[in-house]
């Protein structure tokens, strides 16, 4: 049943969050706008948009039809420095929500980020001396550092004052969850080392810190943040307030990681010494990965179009265990959760099932 008053622009319908939201959106009977520069044809019933966020006319001529009632934003683009970032990812919110204001139709804007809130951009979280109290809460000042994650927020919060719309932040940790093509993607990514290491006969080395192996640590499903997104934004209770959001449970890595090689049949070996990055493992990879490809009729060929080594080293290489408190949205009455494990197995079983692994 088609639900006539919320239409959602999903920005970035392609990405990882995107994809999984627009597809609960669906679900619930939204009509669901997905805008991108590449857009995505593999969701039933998702209406594509192809606009250039950085170019107010491309957006204004791609939505000259369609006034959104709420403004899912899921999207970022990866620049060289953090100045550059914080240009370029705060022009993309405002391009935005510039053209759609004098249209007067949105409600709602969520924007999600992510735990860089609270550990600073990816060239200083890793520097110990700026870290947080763990588990990291969404009252923790920000930090005195150039974040784009701060410049995206202050673009909606300007905004909502002048246009009068409600606002709700989302910030999951690792996102885990079906999409190929995306920049940062650990569960993917874990899934294409695994099946080298089943293929080669080698070992699924830990790659990262003896903090992350050792500690606790949580992560998040795309689907819990889509209904998380939705449930925000149409909550009265959730309005206009920063939310942490992870499954709802808490692992260690020296455990998961034994589970996760066992659900390949290989072998795991936990951290021994020193930090391994999965970027340098699996470098030298491509030829291997292209053979496993034809040998069992796989989709895609190019590791780097599914992989993102980077991302995963970064995530676990940092040097102190990092964890969210979630009483926030559960104190205005959000209450999913989702086993991390599952989460795992039921991102490797798709992808086995879509071809992207054997």
């Amino acid at each position: 049943m088609e639900n006539k008053e919320n239409v959602a622009l999903v920005v970035g319908a392609t990405g990882i969050t995107g994809s999984n939201l627009a597809e609960e959106l669906i679900a619930q009977g939204w009509i669901t706008y997905g805008l991108s520069r590449n857009p995505n044809s593999n969701i039933s019933g998702l209406r594509s948009i192809k606009a250039d966020l950085l170019n107010e006319q491309s957006l204004m001529d791609a939505l000259n039809e369609i006034s959104p009632t709420h403004i899912y934003f899921t999207t970022w683009m990866r620049n060289d420095t953090e100045e550059e970032n914080i240009r370029v990812n705060s022009m993309l919110v405002r391009n935005l929500l510039n053209v759609l204001s004098p249209k007067k139709s949105v409600k709602h804007v969520a924007l999600v980020t992510g735990l860089k809130h609270y550990l600073g951009p990816f060239d200083a979280y890793v520097k110990q001396g700026i870290l947080p109290e763990t588990p990291v809460r969404e009252e923790h000042p920000r930090l005195s550092l150039p974040n784009f994650y701060y410049a995206q927020e202050d673009e909606v919060y300007k905004a909502s004052e002048r246009d009068g719309f409600t606002w709700s932040i989302h910030r999951p940790h690792t996102v885990i969850g079906y999409a190929v093509g995306n920049l940062m993607n650990m569960g993917t990514t874990l899934a294409l080392y695994a099946s080298i290491c089943k293929e080669t006969g080698r070992k699924f080395i830990w790659p990262g810190s003896e903090a992350q192996w050792n500690g606790i640590s949580d992560v998040t499903d795309a689907k819990v943040l889509a209904k998380q997104l939705v449930w925000a934004s149409t909550t009265e209770a959730a309005k206009n307030q920063a939310f942490n959001i992870t499954n709802g449970d808490v692992f260690r890595w020296k455990w998961l990681w034994k589970r996760l090689a066992d659900w390949f049949g290989i072998e795991a070996e936990g951290f021994n010494e020193s930090i391994k990055p999965l970027e340098k493992e699996l470098e030298n990879d491509q030829p291997i990965w292209k053979e496993i490809a034809k040998k069992y009729n796989l989709k895609e060929e190019n590791l780097e179009r599914l992989s993102s080594a980077w991302h995963t080293d970064l995530d676990l290489g940092r040097p102190l265990e990092v964890m969210c408190d979630m009483s926030g949205s559960r104190k205005s009455g959000f209450t999913n959760y989702q086993s991390t494990e599952d989460s795992f197995i039921e991102l490797f079983q798709r992808l086995k099932a879509e071809k992207i692994i054997p």
